[in-house]
């Protein structure tokens, strides 16, 4: 069958009895990258030598049938670099494969990057949504974040360092720059930091530059009292905060059921 395997996000120690006794055993690995897969087996002092193959999004499509048969007769470990295959790492088109095959497919379940920063965020945990990686591009990133501005549930996106600055500033203004958003940093790692505060507060911290393995939680959206008033307030807030006055105005109204038009001109008006 096909064995999914959760390896560490950071601390070796996170590695499970079950993945050392799978890694101990497997005759053929799957892997995202088969030399982070190596140092792994060298620091937890396993001297198997499977067969590895290489496993990535470049190549998993035309690797899926291959592995798949493979697995009609041995089992084969999928590994990612860290954290949880499938879940922003390759194997869901292999496990896709699989089911279609008649394939049996299971899981050693392990360390997860998202439930790590999102249990240690501080945000409600009750109910939430996983947005993977924020588009590179500043037009697709505001256009993802305006599709969410209603979504009442916590939410957890991954993050480039370099881009981080640039995605929270994005947040402030389609979000609101009072949103309360967690920035998690190496997480389980020594230089591991956890900060707190609005969108504008952790875009002006993150302007200095930061390194390391990224997570970014944002909480939900608060449920709002739809009123002109207010609206026009919002609108202002997000402006002071970097938007561009038309999308202030097109976010608040897609938020609260405003009118856009009745949004934009109170925003003039108000300006003066």
């Amino acid at each position: 069958m096909i064995i999914l395997g959760g390896t560490p996000i950071g601390n070796l120690g996170d590695a499970s009895a079950r993945l050392v006794e799978a890694l101990r055993t497997a005759e053929v690995i799957a892997a995202e990258d088969t030399r982070v897969t190596q140092r792994l087996m060298s620091a937890l002092h396993i001297e198997n030598r499977p067969r590895l193959i290489p496993l990535h999004d470049h190549n998993e499509r035309v690797k899926a049938a291959e592995l798949v048969e493979l697995a009609r007769d041995a089992d084969v470990l999928v590994l990612s670099d860290a954290g949880m295959p499938t879940v922003s790492d390759p194997g869901y088109h292999l496990v896709d494969a699989a089911v279609a095959a008649g394939v049996g497919v299971t899981v050693i379940p392990g360390p997860s990057a998202v439930l790590a920063a999102l249990a240690v965020s501080g945000l409600p945990t009750d109910r939430f949504s996983f947005e993977g990686f924020t588009p590179r591009k500043g037009g697709d990133r505001r256009s993802t974040f305006t599709a969410l501005v209603n979504e009442r549930r916590t939410m957890v996106f991954f993050e480039s360092p370099n881009r981080l600055a640039a995605s929270l500033s994005d947040m402030a203004a389609v979000f609101g720059p009072e949103r309360i958003v967690v920035v998690c940093r190496e997480l389980t790692k020594f230089y591991e930091e956890v900060r707190r505060g609005t969108a504008t507060e952790l875009a002006e911290w993150a302007a200095e530059g930061v390194k390391g393995e990224i997570c970014i939680v944002v909480a939900g959206a608060p449920e709002r009292v739809a009123d002109l008033g207010s609206g026009v307030d919002e609108v202002l807030a997000r402006v002071a905060g970097g938007a561009r006055l038309k999308e202030a105005a097109a976010s608040v109204a897609e938020s609260t059921g405003l009118g856009k038009r009745d949004l934009y001109e109170g925003a003039l008006a108000r300006r003066g």
